[in-house]
């Protein structure tokens, strides 16, 4: 999928979302003011989900308000969106409206969910991996992938924002690993399987 999207206005939306597991009216509502890509002594790169295209523009919940360190991939590609909407913000000109707004329409309004599923659809086409997915699957794969890495579901949970583990089992069940492998992993470091001893042929 990033590969077929490379070169495509959506690629940003669909790094941040796939790398940060944000929501998606999380994504379409997050602000310049928000994103933190230049790191100093103890601090990381860094974004802040604290608005949601909501009517209210508050989160989904008060857990969902939180800071995450962005993937070095992130960065880069929001670095490519700060260079790209220069470039929208000059060809524009007059016809520009400030929102301050990550991800805007060549104008700076505010992306519509309509456009953003049709660009993201195009793009799962051109990888070949369906015509029917939605952007909220970002998220969900971004639940299966840290599940692949055998992190606790707390942590998973706190990533995404959820209030409590159960929404994280609940709602993306077929996405966690369904076996615990903590105990086998902590143990096989403490007693390493022996070096296969060779044979003499």
């Amino acid at each position: 999928m990033l590969k077929a999207a490379e070169g495509e206005r959506i690629y940003p939306y669909i790094v941040v979302s796939l790398l940060s597991g944000i929501r998606t009216e999380e994504t379409r509502a997050l602000r310049w003011e928000h994103v933190h890509l230049d790191s100093g002594p103890g601090d990381v790169p860094h974004l802040d989900v604290w608005r949601s295209v909501r009517s209210s523009g508050d989160t989904k919940t008060p857990k969902s308000r939180r800071s995450l360190q962005l993937p070095h991939v992130a960065v880069e590609a929001l670095r490519n969106q700060e260079q790209q909407q220069h470039k929208d913000r000059l060809i524009a000109g007059a016809a520009w409206q400030e929102n301050g707004l990550v991800f805007a329409s060549s104008v700076g309004t505010p992306m519509d969910a309509h456009n953003v599923r049709r660009a993201f659809r195009s793009v799962c086409a051109r990888a070949e991996i369906g015509k029917d997915w939605t952007p909220r699957e970002l998220r969900h794969t971004f639940v299966s992938l840290m599940s692949e890495t055998g992190m606790p579901v707390e942590e998973i949970a706190r990533l995404v924002g959820h209030s409590s583990t159960t929404v994280t089992e609940t709602v993306y069940r077929h996405e966690l690993r369904p076996v615990i492998r903590s105990g086998a992993d902590a143990m096989d470091r403490l007693f390493p399987a022996p070096t296969p001893q060779e044979h003499p042929g």
